[in-house]
């Protein structure tokens, strides 16, 4: 009887160790969220988000967005996993996104960014940015890390310069930065957008084969849970709402000067934003259509190569 009563405490105790070390593997660090296996997001503010792949050869990193968001997410890959990070991948030229890169340097890590990106950073150098260890051309570059390989599509002047869609097409997960923002109107007077391409953009971003996204900025429920395919849709079609909303009114005869403080979209109603924002949306769009698209440059041949 007591050789039982041993074998059962033996039993019962090896269940409990390996219960509690399951349990403790898969505590995340605090501001990171698993988007799928190896794949999480990371969040220091709740209002820019980052993502980063833990491969069997080390991580990818995209987003660095300034020092102290980069440092707080090295901090949380080392709590993940001690892999070397290998690259931190840029999404575009705005400082309040790609600010922090020296962080990664330091730690190690391959700074990438597109050309168009690269030189825009080069020529303006913000107070906490690194100009990137290397820049890549044309529509399309992939990079293979250990078993996962990570997609960088270039879609063209919709936003900033360089802007970069991110794919793991195994996973059918996407990173996208500033293109997309769930439940929340166009970002304040919608600078640096070209509207028409950005539509143009979202169009291809949908027919992408992805179903999960880490979005840059996000005003879902639980933001660091990322999104789905769905938010690129709601956005292409308040763009297109706002527009047809204009049109609507000018046809009617209404002074389209007076449109930004008289016209509502209801349906939009619980989106972040949109009573401080939608006049500002209302006039930028408006603006558009009696100047014509902007900013705009012409093709210096990266959408060729």
């Amino acid at each position: 009887m007591k050789i039982v009563s041993k074998q059962v405490i033996l039993i019962l105790t090896v269940t409990i160790i390996t219960a509690f070390n399951t349990v403790t593997s898969q505590t995340l660090p605090d501001n990171v969220a698993k988007i799928d296996e190896n794949v999480y997001s990371y969040s220091l503010d709740g209002e820019y988000f980052s993502m980063f792949i833990v491969t069997t050869d080390g991580v990818i990193a995209i987003e660095s967005i300034n020092s102290m968001h980069a440092k707080g997410m090295i901090a949380a890959i080392r709590q993940i996993t001690e892999k070397p990070i290998k690259y931190l991948l840029h999404s575009h030229n705005h400082w309040d996104h790609a600010s922090g890169g020296q962080v990664f340097k330091d730690a190690g890590g391959k700074t990438i960014a597109h050309v168009e990106a690269f030189e825009w950073m080069k020529a303006n150098k913000g107070r906490d940015m690194a100009v990137p260890d290397e820049s890549w051309g044309g529509n399309r570059k992939d990079i293979t890390l250990g078993e996962t390989t990570v997609e960088l599509h270039y879609l063209g002047m919709n936003h900033g310069l360089g802007m970069t869609v991110f794919l793991i097409p195994e996973q059918k997960i996407a990173y996208i930065a500033d293109l997309v923002t769930p439940h929340r109107v166009l970002f304040n007077i919608v600078p640096d957008f070209n509207i028409k391409e950005w539509e143009k953009s979202l169009e291809t971003i949908i027919n992408m084969d992805f179903e999960k996204a880490v979005y840059s900025h996000n005003h879902n429920t639980n933001p660091l849970n990322g999104g789905l395919k769905q938010d690129a849709i709601d956005n292409l079609q308040l763009i297109r709402d706002i527009r047809a909303g204009l049109y609507a009114e000018m046809k009617k005869g209404t002074n389209p000067m007076t449109l930004p403080s008289t016209m509502k979209l209801p349906k939009y109603k619980d989106w972040a934003m949109y009573d401080e924002w939608l006049p500002m949306n209302i006039w930028r769009i408006l603006l558009d259509e009696f100047m014509g698209p902007f900013p705009w440059r012409p093709n210096h041949g990266y959408q060729d190569k």
